[in-house]
């Protein structure tokens, strides 16, 4: 059995020993393909991604849309056989069959497609590489339905004559369900020879556009073809003007397209309507022969034309040959080819530019001569001769000749007049004299002469150049020498008209121009010619020559005396008269800078910036303004309008400005010579400076500050004069309404130097004063560590700085900011001490504590001094406030906001030392306590806390901000009665001995017997514990202190070791 491998799924390329193997791709042709049924389908298939060199094969089957799964083989390129029972009958037959393409490419065709052909198409093409690599087949679906296209049009048969008009109609229809597109066109069938190929009258393609076949399209386009659709269906074929070839059988052909998914369109059918058999009759044959012309006497050399018209239908389809006959005398024949072949007699005439025989169109015919002879008077006649061929394919010749037309010819007589013109009674200098002298009711040839004589015709006129009968130019003696240079042009413009142009004139050309006409007439025959003057006639013209010095002036314009740095300016000179190139200007521009002091009349000081050569050149002079690069000079077209202009203008381009010009004329030998100078008025440019828009912010404000904060003050900057403008700022301080200046803190250069008043230097604010440019218009002021001395007004001076168009930088204006009211002072008394009151009883050789709280202080960064202080007055009446005199009250303890001991606002009675009963401990920051250990009678009285607030200040020194006193603590001691507890407890060395030494006997006796019985170890010695320290010995205290340490130092007193 024949077993295939339709397809394996391989990646795209698979790479081994670094060789990369494309894989194998097999396109068809992209569906749905909706055909109808009986066309000719193709179905073309490719394969790539192949082995090189090796031939590829196809094989394909189709499946039917009812069994999707089922392949029905149709035809193979390498099997004959390969075709199912169901496609091998038309496989045999060739209705289906395999067209190869190429080594790679082929077409399935299926000659006449069937219903039960539509289904799935599938190429399949077998492997050649020896692997499985890609995809081997490819499928396409096709769509088969009903040809529904209809055409139908009567079988007749019709007579016309030649010249008649044709019109059919043909009905063309289809039911197809899909978007289909028609075409109807119109052919004609020649009967005589059934092989030959239709020729095209007329279709309408399928995208709606007339087009007509080549020998028809002529016709179309003058409308005597027309393609016309009358209805949904009907399609009307109309010709005008039948001709013998529109003879034959005529038949309408539609075809029916529908456009593949790729885009492309394709004919699903095309069908034929019944002929029509079309006779059409020739129209009579026969000819007639007219001449005409203009009128029948003439004058001596005039010309005549005779035309000579056939009157005949279809005259281009026919062969006539016209000869002209001048009293029996042949003068031409014009065969068909339209070649004429000219008499003996006339051969030198027209080859002389006399004589015209010449075919106008198919039916007329032209004779001409250009200068009619006395001899040239008589008669002449037009015949036309027609060769047609007959059925035999013998020739028939048919003539007709016309009537006689008599033509006279009467001597010339001369009726010549002669006109002189000018391009202007007045001419410039340096201008062009332009004549024309116009002679009319011309017979013969002209010879013309041109004379010159002044106005007063005091002497005899001069020759300038004259024109013979041929056309040649002399120049007279006297102006020779100029027409050499080409200063002086005589031409022939028409045959009666000639010209005298006088280039570049000169003062001494104006007078009376005289025009001489001559008329000649040629007499008797080669080669004895001769000439006749019949007659002449002249006429004169006035011309005046105006010199260019007598108009010639300069004058120079400024829109913009006064201008700003940085603007720009145009100076104009005018000059007058209008620029000629023979009388050329040369312009200079001159330029004295301000502040050179010149006299009236004193040019000297002038100097020479550019000029307007003659030539049309520049020339650069010594004084360059803006260094060259922002002078710019141009000139008008006409050179009457010279401009300087002037950008970004600064102090240099400031002062007085003028144009000199100066006339030249060229001779006519090329060289020049000065003919004028004229010199303009003086301009003055102002270059000023800008207006300033220089804007600060001028709100005044008022800020507090506590000391040690930091203080910032702005200047803006709302307003300046260019996007370019730089800006220093000047900061100051103002200490008192009455002081006498202000003081200068610090200077912000534009260029963002600092540089320090010697305010700043006095106060010591180098290091805490900041200065900064948040934006370019936003400045800052800082003060850090504001200081109380800091309180003062201050403000902002801005100077708006800009540079001129030379670089040079110039202080345009100064602007003040508003005042800024800064106090800094110190923070708010908040200190409270607790004032609550309490009683204590202790008993004698007890602890006594007191604690002073405080629950509010003025500032965080606050220090304390702390103070106890007893009041032993037996008044208890007076105990509302504690007594701030010294009589009245005793220094317990103190410490100082610096945590020294005995360094606060009193000096205590009893010493800080080994023997001290006081303990000191602060709890808190805000909460302190003094214990008084071995209270004694004496101790009692009435205690309070007196507490003192400092502050740092910015300059590291400490100061007094606030003071408070707590509530009195009543402290009441009782006395004891002796016992032997107290006895024994109130002498250290008994209470040793009693409590403490027995132990260590005890201890020693005890490791003696240990070691006796055991001697295996050794006998030790217990060390002796040292005394402690004695009662109520208070140690240094241990400070942790940090000039920067926002909380109060730690402070903690307490008892000594005891022995």
């Amino acid at each position: 059995s024949y077993t295939t491998v339709k397809s394996a799924a391989f990646p795209m390329i698979v790479v081994a020993s670094g060789v990369a193997v494309a894989q194998r791709v097999v396109t068809v042709q992209t569906g749905p393909l909706i055909r109808t049924e009986g066309s000719h389908v193709t179905i073309w298939c490719n394969v790539t991604g192949y082995k090189d060199g090796v031939e590829q094969d196809f094989e394909w089957s189709m499946y039917l849309t009812s069994a999707p799964d089922r392949e029905i083989r149709i035809v193979s390129t390498a099997q004959p056989n390969y075709a199912y029972a169901l496609y091998a009958q038309r496989v045999n037959s060739e209705e289906i069959y395999v067209e190869r393409l190429s080594r790679d490419s082929a077409v399935l065709h299926i000659t006449k497609v069937q219903a039960n052909d539509q289904g799935l198409f599938e190429c399949y093409t077998p492997n050649t590489d020896g692997r499985y690599l890609g995809s081997y087949s490819a499928r396409t679906n096709l769509t088969v339905i009903a040809d529904s296209l209809t055409v139908t049009a009567p079988a007749q048969t019709l007579s016309k004559v030649e010249g008649d008009t044709l019109q059919l109609t043909c009905e063309v229809s289809r039911t197809t369900l899909q978007h289909t597109h028609l075409s109807v066109g119109w052919y004609l069938r020649s009967p005589e020879d059934a092989a030959a190929p239709p020729q095209e009258l007329v279709t309408l393609s399928r995208d709606f556009v007339l087009r007509s076949g080549g020998p028809y399209r002529q016709r179309m386009a003058a409308g005597d073809l027309r393609l016309d659709k009358t209805s949904t269906t009907a399609y009307r074929l109309t010709i005008h003007k039948l001709q013998p070839m529109d003879q034959g059988l005529l038949y309408c052909q539609a075809a029916e397209w529908i456009q593949d998914p790729d885009d492309s369109w394709f004919t699903m059918t095309r069908k034929q309507s019944d002929k029509t058999q079309l006779r059409i009759q020739p129209t009579d044959r026969d000819f007639s022969i007219q001449v005409s012309t203009d009128r029948r006497s003439f004058t001596a050399g005039e010309p005549l034309e005779l035309r000579c018209t056939i009157e005949a239908q279809n005259v281009p389809e026919r062969f006539f040959s016209v000869s002209w006959v001048f009293s029996s005398s042949p003068v031409a024949v014009v065969g068909p080819s339209a070649v004429p072949v000219l008499g003996q007699n006339y051969v030198t005439r027209e080859a002389a530019g006399q004589m015209t025989i010449r075919k106008e169109s198919a039916n007329v015919h032209l004779l001409k001569l250009q200068h009619l002879r006395l001899e040239d008077a008589g008669k002449y006649i037009c015949r036309v001769t027609e060769r047609e061929k007959t059925p035999t394919g013998d020739f028939i010749d048919r003539s007709k000749r016309s009537r006689n037309v008599q033509i006279t010819v009467q001597p010339l007589k001369s009726n010549i007049t002669v006109s002189l013109s000018s391009n202007s009674s007045e001419v410039l200098e340096g201008d062009v004299i332009q004549l024309t002298c116009s002679v009319q009711f011309t017979t013969g040839t002209l010879s013309v002469v041109w004379q010159w004589a002044d106005k007063q015709e005091t002497e005899p006129a001069l020759d300038v150049a004259s024109v013979d009968r041929d056309g040649t130019v002399w120049h007279s003696p006297t102006y020779k020498e100029r027409s050499s240079y080409g200063e002086i042009r005589v031409e022939k413009v028409h045959a009666d008209a000639f010209s005298l142009s006088l280039y570049n004139a000169l003062p001494e050309d104006e007078g009376q121009y005289r025009c001489t006409a001559t008329e000649w007439l040629q007499t008797g025959t080669e080669p004895e010619l001769n000439w006749e003057q019949i007659g002449e006639k002249s006429a004169t013209k006035t011309v005046t020559v105006k010199t260019v010095e007598s108009s010639f002036m300069v004058s120079a314009s400024s829109r913009t005396p006064s201008i700003s740095f940085g603007d720009s300016f145009d100076l104009l000179c005018l000059v007058k008269p209008r620029h000629n190139p023979r009388v050329p200007t040369s312009v200079t521009w001159r330029f004295m800078p301000a502040g050179t002091e010149a006299e009236d009349n004193d040019q000297g000081q002038f100097k020479d910036l550019v000029t307007f050569t003659r030539e049309g050149t520049l020339q650069w002079g010594e004084q360059l303004l803006g260094l060259g690069t922002r002078t710019t000079v141009d000139r008008s077209h006409s050179n009457t309008n010279f401009r300087l202009s002037v950008t970004r203008a600064g102090r240099r381009e400031a002062g007085k400005y003028q144009c000199t010009a100066v006339l030249w004329r060229r001779n006519y030998d090329n060289s020049w010579s000065r003919v004028a100078n004229r010199t303009s008025n003086l301009l003055g440019i102002s270059v000023l400076q800008p207006e300033s828009k220089l804007q600060v912010q001028k709100t005044n404000q008022s800020q507090v500050y506590l000391e040690d904060s930091r203080v910032r003050i702005n200047c803006s900057v709302t307003s300046q004069t260019s996007q370019d403008s730089q800006h220093a700022v000047l900061w100051y301080v103002r200490r008192a309404a009455g002081s006498e200046a202000d003081e200068l803190l610090l200077r912000i250069e534009r260029s963002g130097a600092f540089e320090y008043g010697a305010y700043a230097d006095e106060e010591r604010l180098r290091r805490r004063v900041q200065a900064e440019r948040l934006s370019p218009r936003l400045y800052v002021l800082t003060l850090n560590r504001a200081e109380s001395s800091d309180s003062g007004t201050y403000y902002c001076l801005v100077e708006e700085w800009l540079s001129d168009p030379d670089g040079a930088w110039y202080r345009l204006s100064r602007e003040s900011s508003g005042f800024t009211q800064v106090l800094v002072r110190r923070p708010e008394v908040r200190l409270q001490v607790e004032k609550m009151e309490s009683n204590v009883t202790v008993e004698e050789s007890s602890s006594i504590r007191l604690g002073c709280s405080i629950p509010s202080q003025s500032s965080r960064d606050s220090r304390f001094s702390v103070s106890w202080y007893v009041d032993r007055s037996e008044d208890e009446d007076n105990d509302d406030q504690p007594s701030e005199e010294e009589g009245e009250r005793e220094c317990v303890f103190s410490i100082g906001h610096d945590a020294v001991f005995g360094n606060g606002n009193c000096s205590p009675r009893e010493e800080v030392g080994p023997n001290s009963r006081l303990q000191f401990q602060r709890m808190t920051s805000d909460l302190y306590t003094l214990t008084i250990q071995g209270a004694r009678p004496t101790d009692t009285g009435r205690y309070y806390c007196h507490v003192e607030e400092w502050l740092l200040n910015p300059r590291n020194a400490w100061y007094h901000l606030a003071s408070n006193n707590s509530g009195f603590t009543t402290v009441n001691v009782l006395q004891q009665v002796s016992s032997l507890q107290s006895v024994v407890c109130s002498n250290a060395a008994l209470f040793y001995f009693v409590f403490f030494y027995p132990f260590p006997i005890f201890g020693i006796l005890l490791i003696a017997m240990l070691l006796v019985r055991y001697k295996s170890r050794n006998s030790s010695k217990s060390q002796e514990g040292k005394n402690g320290a004695p009662l109520l010995w208070i140690k240094e205290p241990h400070l942790s202190y940090s000039p920067t340490c926002l909380d109060p130092p730690a402070l903690s007193l307490h008892p000594g070791s005891v022995d």
